[in-house]
């Protein structure tokens, strides 16, 4: 879609362990053809830059970030405090607590300091969500991925209609008994 080189999105996170989660996002946006970056900013190892990736991201001219982060996850809301641009927060699952400390420390922000949270390991709704977030504006970018977004609307349709279809014959060999509902 773009021949643009300037990223548009940041995918950062507090660990390169982080990446097995984060990839989705990269996948998704790559998928809508939006260029980003990836890069590891942890608000805990390394303070002074991740402060310096939030303040400095518009003026590289990022639109959006998504940052995922597991355990305390102070990322998403600590790049938020220090940017005006969206940040979308992922929460990393890890052993412990399986993800739900990150997701509320996440989504549990302070008013005035808004990160949109997706859920534990959603890194392609995050990813999804930016497209979103960029088709939104007025300009030949946010047409296009407007386009885009509405053939990917039809494309689920299509596949959950599928899938529906594939069950009630399942169902209705096993079960003569069960009666299908109608689809319209």
């Amino acid at each position: 879609m773009s021949t643009n080189t300037t990223p548009l999105v940041g995918i950062v996170m507090g660990s390169d362990s982080d990446w097995p989660v984060m990839e989705a996002a990269a996948a998704a946006l790559s998928e809508f053809g939006i260029p980003f970056e990836t890069d590891v900013v942890s608000a805990h190892r390394m303070p002074a830059e991740m402060i310096a990736y939030g303040q400095g991201a518009a003026a590289r001219g990022l639109r959006v970030i998504i940052a995922g982060a597991g355990g305390a996850a102070h990322l998403p809301g600590m790049l938020a405090s220090v940017t005006t641009l969206p940040v979308v927060g992922v929460p990393v699952p890890l052993k412990t607590l399986d993800g739900m400390d990150s997701l509320l420390s996440i989504v549990q922000m302070p008013a005035g300091v808004p990160v949109a949270t997706v859920s534990i390991g959603g890194a392609r709704n995050a990813g999804l969500l930016a497209v979103r977030m960029l088709a939104s504006g007025t300009d030949g970018l946010a047409a296009q991925l407007a386009g885009k977004l509405a053939v990917f609307a039809q494309e689920l349709k299509s596949q959950a209609s599928a899938k529906g279809a594939a069950l009630r014959e399942k169902a209705g060999a096993a079960y003569p008994l069960a009666i299908m509902a109608e689809q319209g």
